[in-house]
């Protein structure tokens, strides 16, 4: 990959943010040292997935290798989500109704997703991807380093804090992206 083109990537992965290398954690202008890790694991997660979409048409993003099974599309929608949803437990962001509908099929994914996101060209899902990203870093960037270690009450009776719950963020991308990379790999053609 070029250095420009991992720009390119860089700025679509962390908009607003002077992020010379994805390989680097480390503080970032306007956040604390501790977010500002988190913000570089995030836009590595990101910029990783971007480049392994790079190219492929709509008729690719909505293939499913059988019909129990997700779409590259349906997986970049899930992120978007997913982060939405963090957003809303975690940083008090409110949604519109038909935001949290199409939420719900983003994130359950499954019969309804499989109807309902579909369709859609790469440039839908990046764009909707640094939407919901220009979101979170710039609501990170209001909160301090404290603010991640903030505990609530999580899943299975649990307790989990603000850090925890943007590292998921971050490792459900890396997880659905090793979907995308097989998917990819099995495209016809």
């Amino acid at each position: 990959m070029a250095a420009d083109e991992m720009q390119a990537l860089l700025q679509e992965a962390a908009p607003g943010l002077s992020i010379t290398s994805p390989f680097l954690l480390t503080t970032l202008p306007g956040f604390g040292p501790t977010l500002g890790h988190l913000a570089g694991i995030m836009t590595y997660a990101r910029v990783t997935t971007l480049r392994d979409v790079r190219g492929l048409s709509t008729e690719q993003l909505d293939h499913r290798l059988d019909d129990q099974s997700n779409s590259i599309g349906m997986l970049l929608e899930h992120m978007a989500c997913i982060e939405e949803a963090y957003q809303e437990m975690t940083l008090g962001l409110a949604f519109e109704e038909a935001a949290l509908e199409r939420r719900k099929i983003g994130t359950d994914l499954g019969p309804a997703a499989w109807e309902a996101i579909r369709g859609h060209d790469l440039a839908h899902y990046r764009g909707r991807l640094a939407d919901v990203r220009r979101r979170t870093l710039a609501e990170l960037a209001r909160r301090d380093d404290d603010w991640l270690f903030e505990e609530v009450p999580f899943v299975l009776g649990q307790r989990a804090n603000n850090y925890f719950m943007w590292f998921h963020v971050a490792e459900d991308e890396l997880n659905h992206r090793g979907q995308i990379r097989l998917l990819r790999k099995r495209l016809p053609g």
